[in-house]
């Protein structure tokens, strides 16, 4: 299947919204940083600003993709599909887990820009052009490898002491290694359980997303092909 005229209009006005908004968002990440516990550059060694940036690559790429190719291939949508799950679970853990923990401070332009405009565009895109793909369902767990690979980077930091924040050696409370709940505990206060805990339920949650996504896009297709 190949991308109708509309498709491909919406795709590269989402695609633009969402490659702008991680540039800003990242940068004023960054500028803000500068000026608090984060340090400036510690900021991209966070899963956020990671996940912002590969997202706008792939957005970026796939537009230059269309632009010569007019459709990408399968394996494209595949590298889009896991993209789009991992910035999705950084809108969801901000917006369901760490924002409620900062208050006020947590809506500020750069967070609303990567953590929930990016995550909506990359969404939305990836149901507009989907459906001209096929991803292979056996290829849902890859949606968990760019948590995994984040969680042992962070474990790794947190072993050889790196300061992701200012005397702070883990980039989120629920992968503080050293918390009263530590690998395997729970406990009645933040992080309420286990590094172990939190990695587990979140691979979960991420194969669920990506059941649902391809349940969307299926149901999608069939619509299209009749």
């Amino acid at each position: 299947m190949k991308l109708s005229a509309g498709s491909k209009a919406a795709s590269y006005i989402l695609k633009c919204i969402t490659v702008i908004s991680a540039v800003i968002g990242v940068f004023l990440s960054w500028y803000a940083g500068r000026y608090s516990f984060m340090g400036g550059k510690r900021v991209f060694m966070f899963f956020t600003i990671q996940s912002n940036i590969a997202i706008a690559v792939i957005c970026a790429v796939g537009g230059l993709i269309m632009m010569k190719k007019g459709a990408a291939g399968n394996a494209w949508f595949t590298v889009k599909f896991v993209g789009t799950v991992a910035i999705t679970l950084t809108g969801l853990v901000f917006c369901f887990v760490l924002a409620p923990t900062m208050g006020k401070y947590a809506w500020n332009p750069q967070n609303v820009l990567t953590h929930v405009i990016v995550p909506i565009a990359a969404v939305a895109d990836f149901f507009v052009t989907g459906v001209y793909g096929n991803i292979k369902k056996r290829n849902i767990f890859l949606v968990t490898l760019p948590p995994l690979a984040y969680a042992i980077y962070a474990g790794i930091g947190y072993a050889a002491g790196w300061q992701f924040a200012e005397g702070i050696n883990y980039p989120y409370f629920f992968l503080n290694w050293g918390s009263p709940a530590g690998a395997l505990g729970f406990t009645k206060e933040l992080p309420y359980m286990g590094c172990v805990w939190w990695i587990i339920a979140l691979l979960i949650l991420l194969i669920l997303i990506g059941y649902l996504y391809l349940a969307i896009i299926g149901v999608c297709r069939k619509k299209i092909s009749n």
